[in-house]
């Protein structure tokens, strides 16, 4: 009998409807979601220029929040700017869900994180820094092993709230943002957590290795209008916009949310995540549209249903082109799947990239207008997009479903749908 009882417990909470109660985020364009939202919708770019080590001038997407609101600068100096941007987030968080993390039994409060890479930052500003000194390591900082173990910006974020609850860093290239969105909704379900605060989070644009890499690929873009510079599906593009950035949910069961009387910003009700193993960069087609059905077969609904596709296109011409082709073999021509692209605004996020655009999104769900993909002047002929919204939003009337696409290197897929909260 007492199995029975703990079987059907558990069966409860698998089926428990997961909700999103609350959004912090920072954004090259805003630091807050109503500030972000307004301009995506005017078509306000945040990408800038910046000077990084030995690679000159180049376009990035930085964030202007103030990094004491919520940590003092002692502790700032002791961290890193991921976790600084994740605690930044993370109370914004809390704020916009209005819940009062110290009234809770933090040891029911889970942190999850996805970031692209972590600690490469402070490894090359360390060893820039002893470069000075013939590399003699005594000058090495003793702080160096915290700021870069995997799960730093997670943990910062609960050594700065005091939150007792389990915490990890989630690696997983540029479907991070997605992923940390999976796994707290998956911890609430598993009923291991209360309250999860998840999303994803970057610094990239402090590594003159990561705008080396690209470069060395011929995929790092350049434009003398630094707003024009990323054109994701555009014949002219000339590849990714490093930008830094964060975008932080908290996540409660809806039985929870409802005792509370929580604001409801949306429901979380399919996701997905798959591999290729076909490629270290290169994105496979079939996997793709694979991941998107999956997650709309744990919805429950058709392709058709969807109103919104939220596209992870990185102005890379092969990128674009795969996706393009996963969306036309899962959607067709449908006149009522509207496609965007947010990175057009931002450029890419890495690890918060797909949070931070599925958050670009959520106004819709009010609304009912789709932000555009700005910087389109000539489609590329190799990119069947239907439906793709173009340099101007869109008033649809009504959205019900968004699909938010997010996708990594080494072949790493993931997709999640959120739709208008309804009782």
């Amino acid at each position: 009998m007492r199995g029975d009882i703990a079987l059907d417990a558990e069966q409860k909470l698998v089926n428990e409807r997961i909700v999103i109660t609350g959004v912090g985020l920072t954004a090259p364009n805003g630091d807050c979601l109503e500030t972000y939202r307004a301009n995506l919708l005017a078509g306000v770019s945040g990408v800038t220029t910046i000077e990084t080590r030995y690679m000159g001038t180049v376009l990035a997407g930085v964030c202007g929040y103030d990094e004491q609101k919520h940590q003092t600068r002692k502790e700032r100096r002791r961290g890193t700017r991921a976790g600084s941007i994740s605690i930044y987030c993370a109370h914004e968080a809390f704020n916009a869900a209005a819940l009062d993390h110290t009234s809770l039994d933090t040891r029911r409060i889970g942190t999850y994180i996805g970031i692209t890479e972590h600690g490469t930052v402070e490894t090359e500003n360390e060893i820039d820094a002893i470069r000075q000194y013939d590399y003699d390591t005594k000058y090495w900082t003793p702080h160096h092993n915290p700021r870069t173990v995997a799960n730093n910006p997670a943990g910062e974020v609960t050594l700065n709230m005091g939150l007792f609850g389990p915490h990890y860093t989630i690696g997983a290239a540029c479907a991070a943002g997605n992923a940390g969105l999976i796994q707290g909704l998956q911890m609430l379900r598993l009923g291991e957590v209360d309250v999860a605060v998840c999303g994803g989070v970057s610094e990239a644009i402090h590594s003159f290795g990561i705008f080396a890499s690209f470069a060395a690929q011929n995929a790092l873009a350049w434009d003398v209008d630094p707003t024009k510079g990323c054109r994701p599906f555009d014949v002219k593009r000339k590849g990714i916009v490093v930008s830094e950035g964060g975008c932080l949910y908290i996540l409660e069961r809806l039985s929870d949310a409802q005792k509370r009387g929580a604001p409801i910003v949306a429901e979380v009700v399919g996701y997905a995540m798959n591999s290729d193993a076909s490629d270290p960069v290169m994105p496979l087609p079939e996997r793709l549209g694979e991941c998107m059905i999956l997650a709309l077969d744990k919805a429950g609904i058709n392709p058709g249903d969807v109103d919104i596709i939220s596209t992870h296109a990185t102005a890379t011409e092969m990128g674009d082109q795969q996706e393009a082709a996963a969306l036309s073999q899962v959607f067709g021509d449908s006149d009522y799947v509207y496609v965007n692209n947010t990175k057009s605004f931002i450029g890419h996020a890495m690890g918060a990239a797909g949070a931070l655009e599925l958050a670009g999104n959520l106004g819709s769900l009010i609304d009912g207008v789709v932000h555009p993909t700005i910087n389109i002047s000539e489609m590329d002929p190799n990119c069947r997009v239907h439906n793709l919204v173009m340099n101007e939003a869109r008033d649809v009337g009504k959205v019900e479903y968004i699909l938010n696409n997010s996708f990594g290197m080494l072949g790493i897929n993931s997709a999640v749908l959120v739709k208008r909260y309804k009782d």
